[in-house]
């Protein structure tokens, strides 16, 4: 391997000019100086490496365009992944980071709404209490028949003002203060202002109200204000994380300090509150961004107001994230904001998954097509070689030459055999992989139940079967049987075997609560059978279906409780005989509603239950005989005291000798349950 590296990097070396060299030689010392420079003070040469570096990039840049234009796009699979990146990857990029951008301004717009409407809102609330003082002080002055200087609130208005000051901190109202804002509210009444008013480095929330009195010319004027503290601003737009607001006031010309320039003027500041117990909390999502935004806000500054100087900036920042804002934005819908945020997320996904899927369609259309390119461009060269006895007249000096050249020297046969050769791995490889996935559907460990044996196997006639078996624990001492035979073999039994296993467990356990404890109810056999037999007639085809033995064993009363849906029925060997477990009803999957019966039987201590599949009894032997239901049920009473385990594989065994071929004409299950005797393990 290495001197393979030396070899290439041997060729290399000879292909470059001399102006690659050059190049080549200022990347490599800007790269040193760079490093350099992280550890020592800076050079004053790296300025002009900086330079020179940036034109040699960007002529290694135009010569890696030009070798990749001769290289890389002389394969027709590079064009076509080239041609799809431009064409759908780029656009969709680009899509994507405009939505993304559009959707950063949208919050950012909607924090600015949001802060700018809780203010509006305080100061709102401080002209109301404005207008309350002002109307109480109106009345005290008609009642006194002077005008009032002070106001001695009464009890109803007291707890109206200590009310206001729980949202509005440290508020103060003053009697015959603030006609100089009266003047600037732009009403022509001028008896109303409510805004932000900037005196000094001092920011409160200002309103003055002015009330006429009907005998004189004198009014009642009542300002109220709230100072703009860190307090004030803690409760301030809950949706919103960290407030900070900066007050800025055109800088002097002999101004010192840090200045901020805005539209071509310069600003100082002036004050800066900001919020002292808000933090953004973590992010939701991969999509939960921090929006770190500003706003302005309106001011009314007293010292430009009376001529002695320039208007007044006041700015907001702030920092959030969109889930805070969609509590904003979806509070209207209530209850169901989370649904809506859901269902925009689970919609934004599809479209993004849908996206996806096109991108990873699109590259394996491309690999399809040109997989089979160089396939065959590939032979082509081995008849160039003489692996064949076709020769190849090269015309084109490319590969899409090579292949046109290569279709018109190969036979259609030879191509249909290589093709064939290929979808007959693909289907191996697929079928090999289902029957991986089949085997973990069956249960891995048999349950363990006190006074209860168990044995189940299963032998497909192909690479899948049709047949199922299962068994559900249902507490300490109930246990759930199944066993299914699925119409047809191969691949499509195997997948309705799939379906069939799902929505029996489904059923199983919708049907038995309780049952982790061993408490609740025993399931009824026919109502799950009745569902699954509507779950596969609405499922699959007309044609389909599948016969099913269904029970369960309750070791307390050690019975048997199941259904029969066209199984063969399953034997019961106890001391007194040998009983078939009949009644239930039809197949499953033929029509959709089927009344099953269920029934019960008693199996006492000792007792066998052995259910099997038709592909043990119907395997025949070189006289077209059947192996047949009895010889099963003899092979069973003389292995009656061996294990359920060495009963099942002395059944095997039989059903394979009588038919003396290594091959199977149908899958072959046996399941065996013995039961010892009522459950004396204590409960867990």
């Amino acid at each position: 391997m290495a001197i393979g590296l030396s070899r290439r990097l041997r060729f290399f070396w000879r292909r470059m000019s001399r102006v690659d060299v050059i190049a080549l030689a200022v990347l490599i010392a800007f790269s040193l100086e760079w490093i350099a420079n992280e550890v020592f003070p800076k050079s004053p040469h790296f300025a002009l490496l900086t330079f020179l570096a940036f034109f040699g990039a960007v002529y290694f840049a135009i010569r890696g365009i030009a070798w990749g234009k001769k290289r890389l796009l002389w394969s027709l699979r590079n064009r076509l992944i080239v041609a799809y990146i431009f064409f759908a990857v780029v656009p969709v990029l680009l899509l994507l980071i405009m939505a993304g951008l559009a959707a950063y301004v949208m919050y950012w717009q909607l924090g600015a709404y949001v802060l700018y409407q809780d203010v509006n809102q305080r100061v709102a609330r401080v002209a109301n209490v404005a207008t309350v003082l002002a109307t109480a002080l109106h009345n005290e002055t008609l009642a006194a028949g002077h005008p009032v200087t002070s106001l001695d609130l009464p009890e109803r208005t007291s707890a109206f003002l200590e009310a206001a000051r729980a949202d509005l901190p440290e508020l103060s109202y003053q009697i015959g203060a603030g006609q100089n804002l009266l003047q600037r509210a732009g009403n022509a009444r001028q008896n109303r202002f409510a805004g932000i008013v900037q005196d000094g480095t001092t920011l409160a929330l200002r309103a003055v109200v002015s009330r006429a009195l009907p005998d004189s010319t004198n009014r009642v004027v009542v300002s109220v204000s709230v100072p703009v503290t860190p307090e004030l601003m803690d409760s301030l737009a809950p949706e919103l994380g960290p407030i900070q607001i900066e007050v800025l006031r055109p800088a002097a010309a002999d101004a010192q300090g840090p200045s901020v320039p805005i539209n071509q003027q310069i600003f100082t500041r002036v004050a800066s509150i900001s919020t002292r117990q808000r933090e953004v909390p973590p992010a939701t999502s991969v999509f939960d961004r921090l929006i770190d935004g500003t706003t302005p806000l309106d001011v009314v500054d007293l010292k430009a107001a009376n001529g002695s100087g320039a208007e007044t900036r006041v700015y907001a920042f702030f920092s959030t994230r969109p889930s805070l804002l969609n509590r904003r934005l979806f509070s209207a819908l209530g209850d169901i904001s989370n649904l809506a945020i859901t269902a925009l997320y689970i919609v934004g996904g599809v479209f993004l998954a849908i996206e996806f899927a096109a991108a990873i369609t699109g590259f394996i259309l491309s690999r399809t097509i040109t997989t089979a390119v160089n396939d065959l461009y590939r032979a082509t060269q081995h008849v160039q070689a003489g692996d064949l006895t076709y020769r190849v007249h090269v015309r084109h000096h490319d590969q899409l030459g090579a292949l046109g050249e290569a279709f018109n020297s190969m036979t259609h046969s030879v191509a249909t055999l290589i093709e064939e050769q290929r979808q007959r791995q693909r289907l191996e490889n697929e079928i090999s992989i289902a029957r991986e996935v089949q085997a973990q559907l069956f249960p891995r460990e048999l349950p363990k139940l006190p006074g209860v044996e168990l044995e189940a196997i299963c032998r497909a006639a192909r690479m899948v079967s049709g047949d199922y078996y299962d068994f559900i624990r249902l507490g300490h001492s109930r246990l759930a049987i199944a066993l299914a035979d699925i119409s047809g073999k191969g691949i499509s039994a195997a997948l309705l075997m799939a379906s069939l296993q799902a929505a029996l467990r489904s059923e199983v356990l919708r049907n038995t609560p309780g049952h982790s404890d061993g408490g609740g109810r025993l399931p009824n056999t026919a109502d799950v059978v009745r569902h699954l037999n509507r779950h596969l007639f609405r499922s699959t085809s007309s044609e389909r279906y599948a016969t099913l033995f269904f029970a369960v064993y309750d070791g307390e009363s050690r019975c048997l409780h199941y259904t029969n849906a066209g199984h063969l029925p399953p034997l019961v060997i106890t001391d007194s005989g040998v009983s078939k477990l009949e009644a239930g009803g039809m197949v499953v999957g033929l029509f959709h509603d089927v009344a099953y019966e269920q029934a019960t039987a008693e199996i006492g201590a000792g007792g066998t239950l052995i259910a099997y599949s038709d592909g043990l009894i119907e395997p025949e032997n070189v006289f077209g005989e059947e192996f047949g239901a009895a010889r099963l049920l003899d092979v069973a009473l003389r292995q009656r005291d061996a294990s359920p385990h060495h009963m099942a594989e002395a059944m095997m065994s039989a059903a394979e000798e009588w038919a003396g071929s290594p091959e199977q004409a149908d899958d072959m299950t046996v399941v065996i349950a013995r039961f010892a005797g009522p459950a004396k393990e204590a409960r867990k």
